[in-house]
């Protein structure tokens, strides 16, 4: 619907406009776009009163103050979004695509009447005021062309002819229940919502398919691992069709080759704009001394110096997950000072085991304690699990109790429970230390610890794991850093 102005029997009223616009002289100016094509497929045609396309009639999509056709890989989008009721899309931050998607709708609901009386759905952002801003770009294409145009709007609603296109923070898609009607349903950035938003939006998103026909356009940068995203980028049974626009889809279009040279020594790059799920780059450490450990990855390789089977200390952290989360073991070798060597802390090997069997945990344990020499070889776990603790020891063939209250233990003791719950502050202060003195090596084929190292967020000592990738392995790094005093 459209809003009057002063008087009554206009439905715009007409400013000073150029003339040689035929639209400003049409009392129903946004008839000029029935019936034409998103795209006329002409980049050299100047937008200032062209009537051959959407894109052209109400202005080209700007970026840095320069405009930009509709690119070969929107059309792309809008091809698969015309022929799929589900679709995926993970995208580069920056190239476009809510941009495109705005116009898409916006377009749908202009170039005939099919969406009269329909609904359209937006959710984005967690705050009302956050998913409002979706609605001011969808207002705010109109104000070139059609700055005297007043579109009917509330704060959570706006109305294009009849079309209702609703808004709702991330926060609120309990609320999406009980419409009919609708005939899209876009979701932005929705791999940043809280695991109890994403499961309410996908019931949402099932009820909408079965009552209304609806389209569903679900699209963000990828977020940390194991989040909705990678659910369904690695569910090969999914409805959803999926578009990938990573950064090199955009080369030479939206974005510039010198930009992105520069964008790509920043931590968050390859998140950002190359696809990977890597989360938020995290406070605990710098870039430069992640990096560093990596560097001493490459120095301290496996393959350039053997594991010692006599010589050197081995310690493993165990951070056992099971029903609620992964459970994550590292290995740990001290190579000590020599001429030739610094003292070093290396990973020799990381696992990362979802839904893990209990006894083949223990099983793995068990070979690793053989492979790396019985005697040199310790295992420190989180004792909060002593069902697993107790696992561990009947496979060792050590006593399942005195172990509760003792700090320190003998040297027959392979498996020595550390209570987490009490010592995980001073375990993160000790992780910290290790990587800023130079001490921990690892090679980048361990790269779901390094990512959990890059994200690993704290405050006052106390790891944010919600906000930290692949926790379990940070927290099996820091217990199976407890075997190693280094000054």
């Amino acid at each position: 619907m459209l809003k009057h102005f002063k008087h009554a029997d206009d439905l715009l009223r007409i400013g000073h406009f150029d003339g040689n616009n035929p639209s400003v002289h049409d009392p129903n100016q946004l008839d000029i776009f029935q019936g034409n094509p998103f795209w006329c497929g002409n980049n050299n045609i100047s937008s200032d009163n062209a009537t051959c396309c959407f894109n052209h009639i109400i202005g080209l999509p700007e970026k840095n103050n320069k405009q930009h056709p509709i690119y070969d890989y929107e059309l792309q989008v809008i091809d698969k979004i015309q022929n799929n009721r589900n679709v995926w899309i993970k995208k580069a931050s920056g190239i476009g695509a809510t941009e495109l998607i705005l116009r898409y709708l916006t377009w749908r609901i202009l170039v005939n009447n099919d969406l009269e009386y329909k609904s359209i759905f937006i959710v984005s952002g967690t705050f009302v005021h956050h998913a409002n801003e979706l609605k001011t770009r969808m207002q705010n294409l109109f104000r070139n062309k059609f700055p005297l145009l007043e579109l009917e709007s509330r704060f959570t609603d706006l109305w294009i002819k009849n079309t209702n296109i609703k808004i709702f923070p991330s926060r609120n898609v309990r609320d999406l229940r009980g419409y009919t009607d609708v005939s899209y349903l876009f979701i932005d950035e929705a791999d940043f919502f809280e695991e109890s938003v994403t499961n309410e939006l996908l019931h949402a998103i099932t009820r909408y398919e079965e009552k209304s026909n609806c389209t569903t356009i679900m699209v963000s940068t990828p977020n940390r691992p194991g989040s909705l995203f990678e659910t369904i980028e690695k569910d090969p049974n999914s409805k959803y069709h999926k578009i990938f626009l990573d950064y090199t889809v955009g080369l030479d279009k939206i974005f510039d080759r010198k930009e992105i040279e520069k964008k790509k020594s920043e931590p968050e790059f390859l998140r950002e704009y190359a696809g990977q799920y890597l989360g938020k780059v995290g406070n605990l450490l710098l870039p430069s001394q992640i990096q560093n450990c990596i560097n001493l990855g490459l120095e301290y390789s496996i393959d350039k110096i053997p594991i010692s089977l006599n010589y050197t200390l081995k310690a493993v952290g165990i951070d056992p997950g099971f029903s609620s989360s992964a459970t994550g073991i590292v290995v740990l070798e001290h190579i000590k000072p020599t001429a030739e060597l610094q003292e070093i802390i290396r990973v020799i090997e990381s696992y990362n085991i979802e839904k893990g069997d209990p006894n083949a945990i223990v099983e793995l344990c068990w070979d690793i304690w053989k492979r790396h020499n019985y005697i040199n070889t310790l295992f420190f776990i989180d004792g909060s699990n002593r069902a697993m603790v107790n696992l561990l020891k009947i496979r060792f063939d050590e006593p399942l109790t005195g172990w509760e209250s003792k700090t320190t233990f003998g040297p027959t003791i392979r498996i020595r429970p550390v209570n987490f719950s009490t010592e995980h502050r001073n375990m993160l202060s000790n992780l910290h230390a290790v990587i800023s003195k130079g001490y921990l090596a690892i090679e980048e084929k361990h790269d779901k610890l390094l990512t959990s190292l890059r994200t690993a967020y704290a405050e006052e000592l106390n790891l944010k794991k919600e906000q930290t990738s692949y926790d379990d392995l940070l927290d099996a790094l820091r217990l199976g850093l407890k075997g190693y005093n280094i000054e």
